[in-house]
């Protein structure tokens, strides 16, 4: 799988924060409902049954210069999303009938590598199947990707903030999308939304991006054009290590779960927050 370079500009000149908002978060460990006696006997170091999610928390409208910004935090690991655009498309970018999207990591310390430049691709592939490119068509929406802390299931943290940030944006949506990172023990248990640590001991792994409900986030007066189909399912679903069939379906099952309880918290923290707009003139 070939990976295409993206143009870095200087578009993140800080993440300084404007102000601190108080961030909604899921406090304590969520439990999705799955009391099966395999789920039970799993140990994890953190107290945690197979089916529980650490802490979430999120807030919104974060940084001084980016049109949309989001936090987005699961324990330890904490991804800080800044939105820019939609800009005039530049000529590597422009498209006369849609918008591009490029997406840009930084990780917490050192260079960009292999790893990171993987995560820009999924990202985009994901970003791009929830925006509705059609609505600004020739310019460019960039989002930078900031790792605060890594303890765990990056990749979905980082997706979670970006499309926290793309609603501060204001970005048109089709629907709003939550990422899971679901792992397989090596005597085939299923646990959620894993650490560092227990990402490293686990047999295989996979990252699963779902749909949130469909939620008016669309402009009002928009329509849907030609060939913007409605996601339903599942919308990205990466592995990592050999899973079998059977497996991967318990990892989906156990995702869709997960999916359900982060979108209700998604919500809740989006409405908790209003807008503010006059922060993102100029």
């Amino acid at each position: 799988m070939s990976l295409f370079p993206l143009a870095v500009r200087p578009i993140l000149d800080s993440f300084e924060t404007s102000k601190q908002v108080p961030e909604p978060a899921l406090s304590g460990h969520e439990d999705l409902g799955f009391h099966s006696l395999a789920s039970m006997e799993i140990g994890r170091d953190d107290g945690r049954t197979a089916n529980q999610l650490r802490p979430l928390a999120c807030s919104r409208n974060i940084l001084n210069r980016a049109h949309g910004s989001a936090s987005w935090s699961q324990g330890d690991t904490k991804v800080l999303a800044a939105v820019y655009g939609p800009k005039a498309g530049t000529k590597k970018n422009e498209n006369p009938e849609k918008a591009c999207i490029e997406v840009i990591w930084k990780p917490k310390t050192g260079q960009i590598g292999k790893p990171e430049k993987e995560y820009e691709m999924i990202l985009k592939r994901t970003l791009k199947s929830i925006c509705l490119l059609n609505v600004n068509p020739n310019t460019t929406i960039s989002i930078i990707i900031q790792v605060v802390s890594d303890d765990g299931a990056l990749l979905p943290c980082a997706i979670n903030a970006a499309c926290a940030a793309l609603l501060d944006a204001a970005i048109p949506l089709k629907h709003l999308a939550v990422a899971i990172c679901c792992c397989l023990t090596e005597s085939g248990y299923v646990i959620l939304d894993p650490t560092k640590v227990e990402e490293q001991n686990m047999k295989a792994f996979a990252y699963l991006v779902f749909p949130n409900s469909v939620i008016s986030i669309i402009p009002e007066g928009s329509a849907h054009m030609e060939g913007e189909r409605m996601e339903h399912g599942i919308i990205t679903s990466v592995t990592h290590g050999v899973m079998s069939v059977d497996d991967y379906l318990r990892c989906l099952e156990r995702g869709q779960a997960a999916s359900t309880k982060m979108s209700a918290f998604l919500r809740r923290s989006l409405q908790s927050q209003a807008p503010n707009d006059s922060s993102k003139a100029g």
